[in-house]
């Protein structure tokens, strides 16, 4: 029994060594990959941020406001939202979160009795939501690991055109928004329409001190469909980093549980050792003891089957007796 033990434990340790190399070899390769990824995401940030000040001095210049992209469509009855996660797993609470978060935010739609839209971008998000019979738009596939610009504008297209044509009441972003390696946060942010400040008169503020030719109307058509990939390429740079980040998190935290679990199941193995040593020990000893008590009574009982004791001393007198003839 004890054996058959010991050799179910030793199976269990080596399996629970190879699944730490795995978890060890992801942890690596995602470390790797999240610093690329925070580089690129870094990178990208600037670049919407800028385009969408220069929309926002564009309006405050005289721009028409009346632009498809700029305007709100009260008479719809469809909000969009694009939810951004992974293809893959194994990257702790990263896909649910977004997920749970873009669910509620359906349910906020339903209760002010207006339609809704999903756009999924990840196999994660498009089985979730399509196991559920969620409405889904558009899907799409194989972006979040290394996000192009060209995939951003294949899903900019997807929403672009139905809020343009007044199908859309608004439309928002759901993603991890990428701080550092140690902080992420997970969003719902406004789109579309782009949110223009103004000042207490409801009147845009004052206008920038700039001459622009063409007019600022001209410019900010050419620019709001740009804004509008950028954002979302913006957006899935930060997805990208946070979920390598949230993978190597993961694996780190498996890597840790498996030295932990292969620490347990040694000393269970060791005690489950020791106690059959100690097992056949004591049996030996048993054992020793059990012949040589046997051996001792077995000799006592022959002489006296041989030669019961007042005959013995009967012999012993006349050997005593033939010694004084002699």
């Amino acid at each position: 029994m004890a054996g058959g033990q010991e050799r179910i434990l030793r199976r269990r340790i080596r399996s629970v060594e190879s699944t730490k190399k795995i978890t060890r070899a992801m942890e690596l390769i995602a470390a790797t990959r999240v610093v690329k990824a925070q580089e690129r995401a870094a990178a990208a940030r600037p670049y919407a941020e800028q385009i969408t000040a220069v929309i926002l001095d564009l309006v405050k210049a005289g721009a028409a406001k009346d632009s498809p992209l700029l305007r709100t469509h009260p008479e719809a009855n469809k909000a969009a939202i694009v939810v951004i996660t992974s293809d893959r797993g194994l990257c702790g609470a990263y896909n649910n979160t977004i997920i749970r978060m873009a669910e509620r935010e359906v349910q906020a739609y339903r209760a002010e009795g207006l339609d809704y839209e999903l756009v999924c971008v990840g196999n994660k998000a498009i089985s979730y939501f399509t196991f559920r019979n969620y409405r889904i738009a558009a899907r799409f596939t194989g972006v979040t690991d290394q996000p192009t610009y060209d995939q951003a504008r294949e899903i900019a297209g997807a929403i672009r055109g139905p809020f343009e044509n007044g199908e859309l009441q608004s439309v928002d972003l759901a993603y991890w928004r990428f701080a550092s390696a140690g902080s992420q946060e997970a969003v719902i942010r406004r789109f579309l329409p782009l949110q223009v400040e103004e000042d207490g008169n409801g009147a845009p503020g004052p206008s920038a001190d700039l001459e622009y030719e063409p007019s600022p109307t001209v410019i900010l058509g050419e620019l709001l469909p740009r804004y509008v990939e950028a954002r979302i390429y913006s957006a899935l740079l930060d997805a990208s980093a946070s979920e390598h980040a949230a993978r190597q998190r993961a694996m780190k935290s498996a890597t840790d549980n498996a030295e932990e679990l292969k620490i347990t199941l040694t000393r269970i193995m060791n005690r489950a050792r020791q106690d059959a040593i100690t097992t056949e020990i004591m049996e030996i000893v048993g054992g020793a003891e059990a012949l040589k008590k046997g051996k001792g009574e077995k000799e006592d009982i022959l002489v006296d089957h041989l030669m019961p004791e007042h005959l013995f001393d009967q012999h012993l007198d006349r050997l005593d007796t033939t010694r004084s003839l002699h």
